[in-house]
């Protein structure tokens, strides 16, 4: 026999980076008076993350949960950006509903479609939420299509088509059902998550429950984070651990906990539709199931999408190692890798031949370049090669990972942005323009051909294009292409750059330093204006005499350094180069630093070709 529990709505907010979900997240929080009314509480607080926080996009899935009467709606907010992917697919499943946001002028996006997908495919009821229905360029109309659409060619059953539709201004906390009708507050969205997200079905029987996620807290170590599916749990019960190998472990759970807003409450008792952190169960992994030991009955494990992209990371070889790391060595760099898998399960680690070098796929350049950020910011000191799709070889044909690009652009830029796209083996499948001179085009690309685009695609479009896309599996591979960079400027010789030595490298091209710096050789300083490598010597100076002084170095003119940011790097980075990265600098190096050992290097690789 089973039970309806009216008092809970358990509620996923999905949706493309950007479309406003951490924004709509503080609305709620606000209206529902989670914080006291004097409380100052300001912007984006779920994403307490710092790294969240500058880049301005949610990077790990949280929870919180919100009172609407005698309703409590638990809100798992997860990340928009599809390198996070993996993120959204093993929290979705705590859900029996979603709020799907869509941008009320950019419509649904590469990410939407992804999200979308993997919430249908877990059986949620969703409700469309066409958000910034303010901005100047909106069509919520037109919008409310396209997402029809979508839902045309993604739904499962003919269930998954009915869906409300709330319209809403979430900076503002002003929703409505019409938009050009919206309330003074966000009333219309919360009585929508009641009537038309299901309440938690309560199954009889022993207690099961699936991890979910994990936490960490300095008093109560580890928490396991899962919805309960059957049964009820109580501090002081013990559980068994059913994980993916090896036989069933008895733990006892030493507190339950539920969210409150943004804190976590302990309470004596939790029940099936209930998300609660439990305490105690140490070395408990994500996707592990807890279960009444005298019915051990195991949930299927979250099944996470594979990897499209790798790199190296290894012990930075530098001349400079050691010197501004906490953490530098094979064990300790091995030991962080490894501890990632525990909570990124969209992450692999994989030891190579070399002791010192390990192996790591992820989702995307994103989700490689915030784990090299968060592993700086840890004190952390190594050295990363250049991102590369993953190939593989099915049934003996060479089969290559392939995304679907959407961008947005202005007309005046079609031309660049297609020609660019075409160079890097983009098929073009679709295009639309707006009655306002903005075309929507949709590609099928290889992930090597987005790798290092990015930054190409902002410099084509003066900033103002969007992008976004989507691994869609595996096809056979189009061919060898590579887009040529123009040569590296490498520093000859060790010591400080001086404006004299710079001003002449900048002669050849752009350097990325500014006098002062300390350099070594092999280290690259800059690109120049055509293909191939040169040696400059930027630590030179100019020779004193009776005429010249070392103070006439003051009066040298120099262009200010163009500082690359780490994803950057990542895209500059040729395949004889390696990314230093350490607590304070991010260098660009030449794998082989010297002249002689680039040279013995070149007649190894051509030895090996032929």
């Amino acid at each position: 026999m089973t039970q309806i529990r009216h008092d809970i709505r358990n509620v996923a907010i999905i949706a493309h980076v950007d479309h406003g979900k951490t924004t709509l997240v503080d609305a709620l929080l606000k209206q529902s008076h989670t914080f006291r009314d004097n409380q100052e509480v300001g912007t984006l607080i779920m994403d307490s993350n710092d790294l969240e926080r500058e880049k301005g996009i949610t990077i790990l899935a949280k929870n919180t949960s919100v009172r609407h009467g005698d309703v409590t709606i638990n809100i798992i907010d997860t990340p928009g950006h599809a390198d996070f992917g993996g993120e959204v697919e093993r929290v979705l499943n705590m859900a029996d509903g979603c709020l799907l946001l869509v941008d009320a002028a950019e419509g649904p996006m590469a990410q939407t479609r992804f999200v979308l997908r993997k919430a249908f495919e877990v059986g949620l009821r969703t409700i469309i939420v066409i958000n910034k229905v303010d901005r100047a360029n909106a069509d919520p109309a037109q919008t409310l299509a396209r997402v029809h659409d979508l839902f045309l060619e993604l739904a499962e059953d003919a269930d998954q088509l009915v869906a409300p539709v709330i319209y809403s201004i979430a900076k503002q906390g002003r929703a409505g059902t019409q938009p050009d009708q919206l309330g003074d507050d966000l009333e219309p969205l919360f009585q929508s998550i009641i009537e038309h997200v299901p309440a938690p079905v309560v199954e009889e029987g022993g207690f099961q429950m699936l991890v979910a996620n994990r936490a960490y807290d300095d008093y109560t170590g580890t928490m396991a984070i899962g919805r309960i599916s059957r049964g009820a749990i109580a501090a002081g019960d013990t559980v068994a651990v059913l994980a993916s190998k090896g036989d069933p472990q008895r733990l006892k759970v030493v507190q339950v906990l539920v969210y409150r807003g943004l804190d976590r409450v302990a309470v004596p008792k939790a029940t099936a539709g209930d998300i609660v952190l439990l305490t105690g169960l140490e070395g408990v992994a994500i996707g592990d199931t807890l279960a009444d030991p005298e019915a051990p009955d195991a949930l299927p494990r979250i099944e996470i999408e594979e990897p499209t992209v790798r790199m190296t990371f290894g012990v930075n070889t530098s001349p400079f190692a050691g010197r501004e790391g906490k953490f530098s060595t094979t064990r300790q760099i091995r030991a962080r890798l490894y501890r990632e898998l525990d909570t990124n399960l969209g992450l692999h680690v994989a030891d190579t031949d070399q002791a010192e070098r390990y192996l790591v796929s992820g989702r995307g350049e994103l989700h490689l370049a915030v784990l090299i950020e968060t592993m700086r910011r840890e004190g952390y000191e190594f050295e990363v090669s250049r991102p590369e799709a993953i190939i593989k070889v099915i049934s003996g044909q060479r089969m290559e990972p392939v995304e679907h690009l959407t961008v947005d652009v202005r007309e005046d830029y079609v031309g660049a942005v297609t020609e660019a796209l075409g160079k890097r083996r983009g098929e073009m499948i679709e295009i639309n323009y707006d009655r306002k001179g903005g075309v929507r085009l949709e590609y099928l690309i290889p992930t090597r051909g987005l790798i290092g685009f990015r930054n190409t695609f902002l410099t084509l479009t003066a900033g103002t294009g969007l992008m976004g896309s989507i691994g869609i599996g595996y096809r056979p591979w189009v061919g060898e292409f590579r887009e040529q960079r123009n040569g590296a400027l490498t520093a000859s010789s060790a010591g400080k750059s001086l404006a004299f030595g710079l001003a002449a490298a900048q002669e050849r091209g752009t350097t990325f330093i500014e006098p002062g710096e300390e350099v070594y050789e092999g280290m690259v300083v800059g690109i120049q204006k055509r293909p191939g490598d040169i040696r400059v010597n930027v630590c030179r100076e100019k020779k004193q005499s009776n005429i010249r002084s070392s103070t006439s170095d003051i009066s040298v003119r120099l262009t200010p350094a163009s500082k690359l940011s780490l994803e950057q790097s990542l895209d500059f980075l040729a395949d004889d180069e390696l990314l230093e990265v350490t607590p304070k600098h991010l260098r660009l190096r030449k794998r082989h630093l010297t002249e002689v050992d680039q040279s013995r290097a070149r007649r190894l690789a051509e030895a090996a070709r032929g």
